[in-house]
C-alpha cells in the first residue's frame, strides 16, 4: 500500500511540473504584441480542363454474334476393373475382465533360539 502511495504521489508530482512550462507558455503568448499583417499575394488563375473526346460504345444490338462452339469429340468407354475381394480381418483377442487374486506369501519362520 505504501509502495502504491508513492507512485501516486510522483505521478502527480510529474504531472504538476509539465503543467508549469505550459501555462508559462500560454502567459507569454497572451503578452505578446500582436503579430503584423502578412503581405498577401494572388494566386494565378487554374488552367481549365480541356474537354477530351468521349469513347463511343457500341450499341448491344450492333455486336458481332459469338462463334459457335465446335462439337467435342466422344472419347471411348473406359472398361471399369473389378477388384478381388479383400481377405478376411483375423478376430481381435479378448482382454480378461478379472483379476486375479494375488497370492499371500507368509512370512518366513523365524529362528527357534535354544539356550
Amino acid at each position: 500500500m505504501g509502495y502504491f502511495n508513492c507512485i501516486a504521489l510522483a505521478c502527480l508530482m510529474a504531472l504538476s511540473f509539465s503543467s508549469i512550462d505550459v501555462g508559462l507558455a500560454a502567459r507569454h503568448l497572451q503578452q505578446m504584441p500582436p503579430m503584423p499583417t502578412l503581405p498577401t499575394t494572388t494566386l494565378p488563375p487554374l488552367p481549365s480542363i480541356p474537354n477530351l473526346p468521349q469513347p463511343t460504345m457500341p450499341r448491344p444490338g450492333a455486336l458481332p454474334p459469338l462463334p459457335t462452339m465446335p462439337a467435342l469429340p466422344t472419347f471411348p468407354a473406359i472398361p471399369t476393373a473389378t477388384l478381388p475381394p479383400l481377405p478376411s480381418m483375423p478376430s481381435i483377442p479378448t482382454i480378461p475382465t478379472a483379476i486375479p487374486s494375488i497370492p499371500f506369501l507368509s512370512p518366513p519362520p523365524s529362528p527357534s533360539s535354544t539356550p
